[in-house]
Formats: C-alpha cells, sequence, structure tokens
C-alpha cells in the first residue's frame, strides 16, 4: 500500500508540476497523515531519486515506440529562456502509427550552455535524434520558427540529411505591420487606456459587473493585450465590442467616472472601425488556432487555408483604415506563404503534396487546372520512386541469397534480334514487364484516388486513409510520410508552457537536468 501511495503522489508531482518541495510542506504532511495514519512519507530526495528512475523507465518507452514504427517521423524545435535565465531547446517528435494514430512525443528541453549558433542548434537536434536511435533516413522534416539561427540550422540538416525545413511557428504571420495605420493605431491606443482604467480601478470594475448583470450581458473580463502579437489585440478588440454597453453605461455615470475622464470612452466612429477591424481579424485568428493544432492532421490545410485568407482580404469595408489592412495583410499574406502555396517549376511543396494526399483536399480547386495536373504527376512520381526503392532492396536481398547459385547460358543473339532492339534474355524481359506492370498499377492507383470524390472538411482523413489503406497500398505509404509533418512548431512552443510553470520563480534553482526530466515526464506519460 505504501508503494502505491508513493507513486501516486510521485504522479501528482509530474502531471499537476508540482515542486518536489511540495512532500516537506507541513499541510501536505498532515493531509498525507489525516488520509492514512500509518504512511510514512519518503524525503524530499527519496522523491528526487524515484522521479530519475521515472524519467529512465519513460525515456526507454518512448524510445522503443520510436525504433517500433517504420513510418517516418517529423520535428519542432524551439528556444527558451526560463526566469533563471536559462536557455533551453525544445525538441518534439511526431509520426503516423500503423493504426493511422497521430502519436507525438517530447524529445528533450535540452539546456544550453554555448552559443545558440545554427552549426550548434543542428548538432545538437542530432544529438537528440541520436540518443533515441532514430535513423537519420527516418526523419522526415524538422519545422521551426523563423529565427535567423533555426533556419541556418535546418537548413544545414536539410543539405546534410535531407530533412526537409519547413518554416512557421504559430504566430509567424506578423499583420501587426498592417495594424499600424494611422486611425486604426489611435483607436488600439485608446482601447488600451480603455481596459487599462477598468483593470486598474476596482470601482469601475465593480460597477461594470453590476451594468453586465442588468444588461444580460456575459460577464467576462476585459482584455489586455500585447502590442507585438496581433492575435492578442483581437481578443481585446472582440471583447470590448461584446462589452461596450455596460462599458458606456459605467463610463456615464457620475458616481464611478469623474467628469474629466468620461473622454476614456470610445467615439462612434472608433467603435465602427474596430466592429470592423475585427471581422477583418476574424479569418487569421481562426487559421492561426487551426493551424496550431497538435492531435489533428494539420500541414495539409495551409495552402487551401491560405487561399482562403486571401479570399477574405477581398471583403468590401465601408472604413478607408480597415481597406488599407486588408491590403496590408494580403501583401504580408503573399509574401510569407507564397513558396509554400504554389507550384513553381513543376516542384510543388511539400504543403501541397501532403494536400494532395489528404482525401479532404485531394481536388486541389485552391489550384489552377495547370498546377493541379502538375501535382498529380509529382505524386506519382514519388509513388513510382517509392516502389522502385523497394524494388531495388528486394532484388538486393534475392541477389545476396543467389549469388552462388548456377546461372543459365544466354541464348545466342542473332543480328535482327540486336537491330531490333530484342537483345534481352527471357529473364530480363519477364524482369521489365514484371515492372511496367507495377508501374501500371501504381498509375491506376493515383488515377483512381484522384477520381474519388473528396472527404467532408470535418471527417478525418487519417481515419479514411485506414478504411482504404488496403484499395491504395502506395499512396498509403507515402500518405503517412507527409501529413504527419505538423504545419507550425505550436508543438515545441508549448513544451515551455510545461517548463515555465516547472521552472517558475518558487523552483528558479532547480537544475536544468531535472527541468528537461520533469517536462519529458509531464508531456509523454499521457501519451503511454
Amino acid at each position: 500500500m505504501a508503494g502505491v501511495l508513493t507513486e501516486s503522489i510521485l504522479n501528482m508531482l509530474v502531471n499537476d508540476m508540482r515542486p518536489i518541495s511540495m512532500v516537506e510542506d507541513e499541510g501536505f504532511k498532515q493531509m498525507v497523515t489525516t488520509f492514512h495514519p500509518g504512511y510514512t512519507l519518503p524525503s524530499r530526495t527519496n522523491f528526487k531519486k524515484l522521479m530519475e528512475g521515472k524519467y529512465e523507465a519513460t525515456f526507454g518507452k518512448v524510445k522503443d515506440a520510436l525504433k517500433a514504427t517504420k513510418n517516418k517521423i517529423a520535428l519542432t524545435t524551439d528556444a527558451w529562456t526560463s526566469v533563471a535565465t536559462e536557455a533551453y531547446l525544445g525538441i518534439t517528435c511526431h509520426f503516423i502509427s500503423d493504426d493511422w494514430e497521430l502519436n507525438s512525443f517530447c524529445l528533450t528541453t535540452m539546456p544550453l550552455e554555448e552559443w545558440h549558433t545554427g552549426t550548434n542548434i543542428a548538432a545538437w537536434i542530432e544529438q537528440a535524434v541520436e540518443r533515441f536511435e532514430i535513423p537519420p533516413s527516418k526523419v522526415v522534416a524538422v519545422v521551426h520558427d523563423n529565427g535567423s539561427n533555426v533556419v541556418l540550422a535546418a537548413n544545414i540538416l536539410q543539405e546534410k540529411h535531407g530533412w526537409v525545413s519547413v518554416c512557421f511557428a504559430g504566430h509567424t504571420l506578423q499583420l501587426v505591420r498592417a495594424l499600424k495605420h494611422p486611425q486604426i493605431s489611435k483607436a488600439l491606443v485608446a482601447a488600451r487606456c480603455l481596459v487599462e482604467h477598468f483593470k486598474s480601478s476596482e470601482l469601475a470594475s465593480s460597477k461594470l459587473k453590476t451594468k453586465q448583470k442588468q444588461m444580460g450581458t456575459p460577464e467576462h473580463k476585459l482584455v489586455q493585450d500585447v502590442s507585438t502579437r496581433w492575435n492578442s489585440t483581437y481578443y481585446m478588440v472582440t471583447r470590448l465590442l461584446e462589452q461596450r454597453w455596460p462599458l458606456t453605461a459605467t463610463l456615464s455615470d457620475p458616481a464611478v467616472t469623474q467628469r474629466g475622464k468620461q473622454y476614456l470612452d470610445l467615439k462612434a466612429d472608433q467603435w465602427t472601425l474596430l466592429d470592423e477591424l475585427a471581422k477583418a481579424l476574424q479569418a487569421f485568428e481562426c487559421a492561426t488556432v487551426y493551424l496550431s493544432g497538435e492531435n489533428y492532421v494539420t500541414v495539409s490545410a495551409l495552402p487551401p487555408l491560405v487561399r482562403g485568407l486571401l479570399k477574405s482580404t477581398h471583403t468590401a469595408y465601408d472604413t478607408a483604415p480597415v481597406q488599407a489592412f486588408q491590403a496590408a495583410a494580403s501583401e504580408e499574406t503573399t509574401a510569407r506563404w507564397s513558396r509554400e502555396v504554389t507550384v513553381t517549376d513543376d516542384d510543388p511543396s511539400k504543403q501541397i503534396i501532403a494536400a494532395a494526399q489528404d482525401p479532404r483536399f485531394r481536388k486541389l480547386k485552391f489550384l489552377t487546372p495547370e498546377e493541379r495536373f502538375s501535382v498529380q504527376n509529382k505524386v506519382q512520381a514519388l509513388a513510382l520512386q517509392s516502389s522502385g526503392n523497394e524494388e531495388a532492396t528486394a532484388a538486393s536481398v534475392d541477389n545476396d541469397a543467389t549469388a552462388s547459385a548456377e546461372r543459365t547460358p544466354n541464348r545466342s543473339v542473332s543480328t535482327l534480334d540486336s537491330l531490333l532492339g530484342c537483345d534481352s534474355t527471357d529473364s530480363d524481359s519477364e524482369a521489365n514487364n514484371d515492372q511496367d506492370a507495377r508501374n501500371q498499377a501504381i498509375s491506376n492507383e493515383v488515377l483512381m484516388y484522384f477520381g474519388e470524390q473528396p472527404l467532408s472538411k470535418t471527417e478525418s482523413p487519417l481515419s479514411w486513409w485506414k478504411l482504404n489503406e488496403a484499395k491504395y497500398p502506395t499512396l498509403a505509404s507515402q500518405a503517412k510520410s507527409f501529413l504527419c509533418i505538423p504545419a507550425t512548431s505550436t508543438p515545441s512552443e508549448r513544451l515551455f508552457s510545461a517548463a515555465g510553470n516547472i521552472a517558475s520563480k518558487k523552483r528558479a534553482s532547480l537544475t536544468p537536468e531535472h527541468v528537461n526530466m520533469l517536462t519529458f515526464l509531464h508531456c509523454n506519460l499521457k501519451h503511454l
């Protein structure tokens, strides 16, 4: 029983990201004694040893899971600095299992002690992959943000191992510049002042709650934005619009607002501008949230979403500042994602190939007819190449097994046969015929796949592939290599939400090694 209680406490510390020192708190000791008077609570040192042992056991399970999969693996990476000013590199991995489930693991929250150069970051990523005994040929891509050192590291790994560099962070689309229009900036400054007034005034905040109840408005708190993050500005504006009338009523109450401060309320034209701005930002916020998902396929949705965003920027608005924002947002979107969503020199991006292998988007309606044809040809070429590699591997095995066998003498070749190009042996002809048959089967497979109706956008492409894997075996194998790639580096960014709670001010003295262990356990135990 004592072992079960100790294991339960350890799991609580890991899952809830509590400090190990908690077991020495008097209140915690008294609670444990109340629940089980005969139980002797282990010391902090013992719990630390238990945590280290749990880390080693979990590390082995993750390594075994990665060894067991024959499918491609995608990585995401990001860097972060703790409250103790210690730098960490987070790395996650993602793959599709044989049962068509999307699996994710945290590989490391690695403490960084040297210069964060591109060369060093590339070496650290290689070290993490090597620790888990992942063959470099098994890694298909590295997803990262647009920091120059991380981009350089990804380029080094792409040149060295062929790992595709996918540059996309959840916040990569910087609409902040598009929000710099003078009238938009002025309205946002006024909005921030309004929010700050209610957050700093207990009387105004209390009166707002009363007005919310009287008017039947949701009793939500106001949101203060971070000016460098456009999505936080969107949340601030939408909350202000929701609370407009309770806010106006509160500000107009002389018992709450001094006569000289009634200017805090926004002008009618500013409310109108913010209303249109929120509508214009909504599509971008929706796309960013969707692409930052971790539990479903995202990479294939990027091309159609980008085309949809560009279409949304053509929506007509009455106010000139929002019209200017639309033009700037369209320009920013095109500049940021033109390479990922266009087909150039018959070489579509990995995101477009993934979209073609997602049954929801296989009709490629976001492309021109010529581009669709090019992408379909590329998918077929990749399928043929994949089949050729498998045949080459099988042939190599067969050659090794029959190297010492007697060979049948070649029949004599007549001059006429030679002139007609018929100088192949019977076995060569059979091999060529077999290869032609396989190629034709793959071509038919690709043609039949693209000829099917698209899957509903609300359905899972992985569930569809699970049901149709036997029907499209070559494409199914290919789909596992592309659809496992996350659209953004958000998974590695989320590591630092956990790491930030672990390396908090109360635990700033926690060693980097234990930060890595606790983060690893917290992120991976739920997947095992």
